[in-house]
Parts: structure tokens; sequence; C-alpha cells
């Protein structure tokens, strides 16, 4: 079975990591109670946490190494592509030799952790909503002032999708990240998956 690259950011692995791990936690309180007994409660899912480990061969392997780590010290999340977990946001947390390098190979771990963007989508509803208000308030107060659609009105920008074309080279043609297009586009399920035709949200 052929499996897509990972990538992370604007990095793409030339192949696939030889481990994948991922890790599930649930968060669980335990309160004592009279006579020897106990009480568990739930205190909901944590992170994900995804690890790897992985080989560069060949000439330049341990420059291909040091494009990594480059990508490592760009803080802030990312949007994390893997070719088996679904895609996520992600930081990127731990970048790790694990033996000294060598020009032609380079034997390496890696650690991402799943971010959580839920708050930042509710914030992003309430200031979305009152957009919307005001944009509905201004055109009650122009009536027949123009034919503008509420899109236009927000500033909104949207992208009809061509064949062959993807969402990174969408985010690239437009000059934004392709984390923010993702945001921007939550009907987009399977970021690898979109169809001629379908609109999508840049901006």
């Amino acid at each position: 079975m052929n499996l897509s690259p990972m990538r992370y950011k604007n990095y793409v692995w030339p192949h696939n990591p030889r481990v994948y791990t991922i890790e599930y936690e649930r968060k669980m309180g335990v309160h004592k109670v009279p006579f020897g007994l106990y009480h568990l409660q739930d205190l909901g899912l944590t992170r994900r946490v995804m690890k790897g480990e992985g080989e560069f061969v060949g000439p330049g392997a341990y420059d291909e190494f040091k494009k990594l780590a480059t990508v490592f010290y760009n803080a802030g999340p990312g949007v994390l592509v893997h070719p088996i977990w679904q895609v996520s946001n992600a930081y990127f947390v731990q970048l790790s030799l694990e033996q000294e390098p060598r020009p032609d190979y380079v034997r390496y771990t890696f650690t991402f952790w799943e971010g959580y963007d839920g708050y930042a989508a509710y914030v992003r509803q309430v200031q979305e909503a009152g957009a919307a208000e005001s944009a509905a308030a201004g055109g009650a107060g122009s009536a027949g002032g123009g034919g503008q659609s509420a899109a236009q009105k927000s500033g909104e920008v949207w992208h009809t999708v061509v064949k062959g074309e993807s969402l990174w080279r969408i985010a690239g043609k437009y000059g934004v990240g392709v984390s923010q297009v993702i945001t921007l586009n939550p009907q987009i399920k399977n970021p690898n998956l979109i169809y001629p035709g379908e609109k999508v949200r840049v901006k």
C-alpha cells in the first residue's frame, strides 16, 4: 500500500518515519469515601501524544535532519498530516538524535502534542455572529444602496477548486498558512481530499 508522505507546516518527509505511536489519555480523579472505599471522577480527555522514530539515509542525510530541526525551532502550532492518523493541529515538542550523526545516516525520534482549539473556535463563532448582526443592521439602514453580499462586506475571500489543486497550493497562492485555511473550512473533513468546483474560504 502506497502511503502519502507525512508533513508538518512547510516540511515534507522524504520518506515516512519507520515507527509511529499514538497515546490517548483520560484524566481521572480519585476521591476517598468512608469505610475505605473510593469514588472515581472523569476529568475528561487530555492531549493526544504522537511519537515516532525514523532515519534519513544517503548523501545529504544530515542536511535533511537540519531542515527538520529548523521546523522544530519555529514556534507555534501547525498542521500535522500523517499518512494514517487523522489530520491535527499540533505542537512539535521534541526532536532527538539517537546516535552521532553521519553525513549519510541519521536516526532520530520526534514527539508532537495535539493542540486544542475549541476555545478559539468559540471565539470565532462569537465574532462572526457579531459581524453578521452588524452587516444586517447596516443593510437595514441603506435599503436599495448597493448589492454587496455579506461575504463581500465582511472581507471574506473564497476560492473555487480546480483539478489538481490541494489546500497547500491554494494557501500558497493567497499567501496564507494552510492551518488558517483548514480552520476557516470546518466543512472539509479531510484536508488531503478536495474536489474540483468546491468552494474554499481563504480569508
